[in-house]
């Protein structure tokens, strides 16, 4: 008779991994902080005199900066002058024993320090390197500065989001998010193929082609349809009723209709009207859309006599998508994630922080790591001492500012 061998909890994925990051900002903390979650060990390298500048964007996490807050726990901190040759050598002497090497520097400043990805995986075949950029190493715009607005506008986010009347960024950092998703994913790919091959590689990723691929139904539409879509603030360009509307108590619920089913059972089962779903101007979506305005004037009567929660119970028996247009205190209280238990602490300088375990679940195995948030030069000695870097020498080198 036989029998299944008994399961063991599986690892995090990255337990083991090595990673190395030159890194200021969102894109590439973002990346390596996700790295650091799965299991990496990762080691950040920061300017002595203030570290990563994101650490100074605001006070708004208890005296810390946000930005730096989310991007930044589960690292060692490693504050290391790397204008001096002294501090340069020992950033090589780290690299040279990690897996992974993540940077983005501006543009060319990792060539003339021998940290680019391409002169690194010369002389560490197994290295993986990342550069990260605004938009590449080459081109006209290779050298033009990168700023998360900045490339929303140049790859057209801006032009498709908002009203007829104003375009708008996006409220989140949106190109630094993507080519943060994208060195992320390039790290796990290029460890694939290491695990296979014995190989590791460079690993190239700008902020502007991350963010275009994110343009991609905007874009076909443009390149294939003719013209971009329309502006149209939270409405669906070419759906309707898609909108948020006000209900009796102030609050806003927005509802997608897919199909003319679901028009017929919104009309009659939440309208109580149900001659509109046969109506000829409702009955099907290029009629709705040809009689927006119409639609959402019959949608928002409707909802107006509503309560949010009664509109959204009658909505959802109805089977109608709809969601509640909430903010950034009602996320923070949402009860799905409180339900789903994705709420953990971390540790920081001031003491625990509430922050949401990521998205990745991998069941079967410990939870991600969450370490804490690191302070300005916290984990120097620790790291210089694996280097064989002795007391002594150490405290010459802080006094003389190479370290911090």
């Amino acid at each position: 008779m036989s029998t299944q061998p008994m399961s063991r909890p599986l690892p995090l994925p990255l337990g083991g991994v090595t990673v190395v990051a030159v890194e200021q900002a969102v894109s590439a903390p973002f990346a390596t902080r996700q790295l650091a979650d799965l299991g990496a060990r990762v080691i950040k390298v920061e300017r002595p005199d203030g570290g990563d500048f994101a650490r100074g964007y605001d006070t708004a996490a208890r005296g810390l900066a946000s930005h730096f807050v989310w991007c930044n726990r589960g690292k060692e901190s490693l504050a290391v002058d790397l204008k001096d040759p002294r501090g340069i050598a020992l950033v090589r002497r780290l690299i040279g024993g990690a897996d992974v090497f993540v940077q983005n520097l501006a543009q060319g400043a990792a060539a003339r320090l021998g940290l680019d990805a391409a002169t690194l995986c010369a002389a560490h075949p197994r290295l993986v390197a990342v550069d990260v950029s605004g938009y590449g190493a080459d081109g006209p715009y290779a050298h033009k500065r990168a700023y998360d607005m900045l490339v929303q506008c140049e790859a057209g986010l801006v032009s498709v989001t908002g009203t007829p009347e104003r375009p708008v960024k996006a409220g989140v950092p949106a190109a630094d998010i993507a080519a943060g998703m994208y060195a992320f994913s390039g790290v796990l790919a290029a460890l694939l193929r290491r695990a296979t091959t014995g190989l590791g590689g460079p690993v190239e990723v700008s902020m502007l082609e991350a963010l275009a691929e994110w343009m991609g139904h905007p874009l076909h539409h443009g390149m294939h349809g003719g013209e971009a879509p329309a502006r149209t603030g939270v409405a669906h360009a070419v759906i309707a009723p898609y909108d948020a509307y006000t209900t009796a108590d102030g609050g806003q619920v927005l509802l997608s209709v897919q199909n003319d089913r679901e028009w017929r059972r919104l009309a009659g089962q939440v309208f109580e009207r149900p001659e509109l779903g046969e109506d000829p101007a409702f009955a099907t979506n290029r009629a709705r859309v040809a009689n927006r305005e119409r639609t959402d004037a019959l949608v928002g009567e409707a909802l107006a006599a509503l309560g949010t929660a009664d509109a959204v119970e009658r909505l959802e028996a109805a089977g109608i998508a709809c969601a509640r247009l909430n903010t950034v205190a009602d996320v923070a209280a949402h009860p799905q994630l409180a339900a789903r238990d994705r709420w953990r602490e971390v540790g920081s300088p001031v003491g625990p922080l509430r922050a949401l375990l990521p998205p990745i679940t991998l069941p079967g195995g410990p939870e991600p790591v969450m370490g804490a948030v690191p302070e300005l030069g916290e984990h120097t000695d620790a790291v210089l001492r694996e280097l064989g870097v002795d007391a002594r020498e150490c405290a010459r080198l802080r006094r003389e500012g190479v370290v911090a």
